[in-house]
């Protein structure tokens, strides 16, 4: 080869070999993850359930937890309606950048399919499921001067002495409280008229009014009524007892045997949403559940903490479809 050539060549060679380090961090910083900075403004969570709900005061205790340990605030922004369709297609219709999650319940992931004709959107395809929070029971609360009665027994035989005589109520149509009287009264035979209301609060509120006779409600929103001495709890839908109201006995034990009703929370982001991104939420659940304070305050509300894995929710997501399925066929509920 020439000499020219040679010195050319060699000239090239040197060149290219001194760009290197300077394209190195430029390199890497195209191949950095989007998430890597995750989040670097507030995250919002839209719940389908009015301000002082059952999930919102579940979320408000975690809240704090989370803030910390993700860095960044966390909002809620209320859009309650339709059993919570209102805020679960927000959410569904949502960017997957990591800012926008819902706060969803058994109601709006499993009995939503069932109850309603159509939904825009599939409770299983359009999310990606984050974490389960707590499980929670509902308890038979009456106004004692509606109908006097002193336990299960004594509350369905007054009921079925006046067939459609009593107005239950309701946080809504298809919603778990609903539900939950439907099917105890197809298991009790008993008559009575729903009365939907949009949410917790105003339901309860008719309760105490005595617009309507009883509900099916989450226990830690009618602690309040009951040490007011306006409501009287009759039984747990669960199979065990709660320990923030022990001397309540089951429903199933009251007499009504083999009614079991419960409902969870849980966190949900849209479809696509980055499993690094996923993941690190589900661990800041995890670590807000682990702390001893929060279990105790939790549980004095009626609520078991519960954490799930990404998978474990997907799955129980799943299942809960098949079963409320089911539960929604028995007693013939639909909503258009």
């Amino acid at each position: 080869m020439p000499r020219t050539s040679l010195r050319t060549l060699a000239v090239f060679l040197c060149a290219a070999a001194l760009s290197l380090p300077a394209m190195a961090p430029a390199q890497a910083q195209a191949q950095a993850p989007a998430h890597a900075d995750w989040p670097s403004r507030p995250i919002t969570i839209y719940m389908g359930f009015p301000a002082g709900s059952g999930v919102d005061v579940v979320a408000r205790m975690l809240q704090p937890s989370l803030d910390q340990t993700l860095g960044q605030r966390v909002v809620f922004d209320y859009k309650p309606g339709a059993g919570g369709n209102v805020a679960s297609e927000v959410v569904a219709n949502a960017k997957p950048d990591g800012y926008t999650f819902l706060l969803g319940t058994a109601a709006t992931h499993g009995v939503n399919p069932a109850l309603y004709k159509k939904l825009s959107f599939d409770v299983e395809s359009d999310f990606t499921p984050i974490s389960t929070l707590v499980d929670v029971s509902n308890v038979l609360t009456i106004n004692p001067k509606v109908i006097d009665a002193a336990s299960v027994k004594d509350f369905i035989a007054k009921v079925k002495a006046a067939p459609g005589k009593y107005n239950y109520a309701s946080t809504g149509n298809g919603t778990g409280t609903h539900l939950a009287f439907a099917e105890f009264n197809a298991k009790a035979g008993l008559e009575m008229v729903h009365v939907p209301y949009k949410g917790g609060p105003d339901a309860i509120q008719s309760v105490v009014k005595g617009d309507t006779c009883c509900i099916f409600n989450q226990v830690q929103t009618v602690l309040p009524q009951v040490a007011a001495g306006t409501v009287r709890l009759l039984g747990v839908t669960t199979k065990k007892r709660v320990a923030a109201i022990p001397d309540v006995p089951t429903i199933d034990e009251a007499g009504v045997p083999g009614y079991e009703s419960y409902t969870w929370f849980g966190i949900f982001g849209p479809k696509g949403l980055d499993r690094a991104i996923a993941l690190r939420l589900n661990l800041a659940i995890k670590t807000a559940l682990a702390d001893p304070e929060t279990q105790k305050k939790l549980a004095a509300m009626g609520n078991t903490p519960r954490y799930e894995t990404l998978d474990q929710f997907k799955a129980t997501v799943h299942a809960d479809r098949a079963k409320w399925a089911d539960v929604v066929k028995a007693v013939g509920a639909t909503i258009e």
